[in-house]
């Protein structure tokens, strides 16, 4: 798809050669020259036909698939990402955003169990030490990619939950559906790099970058609700918010 995109290199200016490419390649796909799942031509044919060297060509498309422009997909090659979920910071659970986004949601249940809460959980949910609680573990795609990985802590009892129902619906949409009120969160968000098993479900480079989010959600009564710690692919997912001046 990069044969017939021009890209003009002035050599003589201060700005670095591989910046200059992958800026002309970031205009491109956002003037939609390079939709998404355009593949690129590979570093070596890149190279060769830009007159630069193949660790030049390989920094550019380095500097785009940490911009969240391009992904390396084995067996594939290089190719333009589908467009960035960009998700409000409000109440919602991701589920809910990615399906009114029109992103298809879809996860993966990788484990539900009940079990004794640590200190640190079981302070968060407002419990004994060692009360039951439930843990879970989901991998959440949009659009058949993998999107974020999700942890989340109840309190046991709170609602019926099981694998089949957690793969069809969103988490808040299964608690309000018994009778769960959530009205306030408090949320962290954060930033660091892919640990190995982060980056193989994920799909990313080990120490690839990945935002992450502490939440813990509390009903009409104040009494927690759920607590949750996720990653999310930097490459596909932003967070959007709104300031008001007071």
């Amino acid at each position: 798809m990069t044969a017939n995109l021009a890209i003009d290199l002035d050599r003589s200016s201060p700005v670095p050669l591989y910046f200059q490419v992958a800026e002309q390649i970031s205009e491109a796909i956002r003037r939609g020259d390079l939709p998404p799942g355009s593949r690129l031509d590979n570093e070596i044919l890149l190279a060769d036909r830009l007159g630069l060297s193949r660790p030049t060509i390989r920094q550019a498309i380095q500097y785009l698939v940490d911009k969240g422009l391009l992904v390396r997909k084995r067996g594939v090659g290089t190719q333009v990402v589908h467009g960035q979920v960009k998700r409000s910071v409000e109440l919602t659970s991701l589920y809910d955003d990615l399906r009114r986004a029109g992103q298809e949601p879809a996860t993966r249940v990788l484990s539900l169990e009940s079990l004794a809460a640590e200190e640190e959980i079981a302070t968060i949910l407002g419990v004994p030490a060692g009360t039951e609680v439930l843990r879970m573990e989901r991998l959440r795609y949009a659009g058949g990619e993998p999107l974020a990985l999700l942890h989340n802590w109840l309190p046991s009892g709170l609602a019926p939950l099981a694998a089949e129902s957690l793969q069809e619906r969103g988490l808040y949409e299964l608690l309000r559906s018994a009778g769960v009120r959530m009205r306030v969160a408090n949320q962290r968000i954060g930033a660091r790099a892919a640990g190995a098993t982060e980056a193989r479900l994920l799909d990313e480079r080990r120490g690839a970058p990945l935002l992450t989010m502490v939440r813990t959600t509390y009903d009409d009564q104040g009494r927690a609700v759920e607590h949750g710690s996720h990653v999310y692919r930097a490459s596909h997912y932003s967070l959007e918010v709104t300031l008001i001046e007071r």
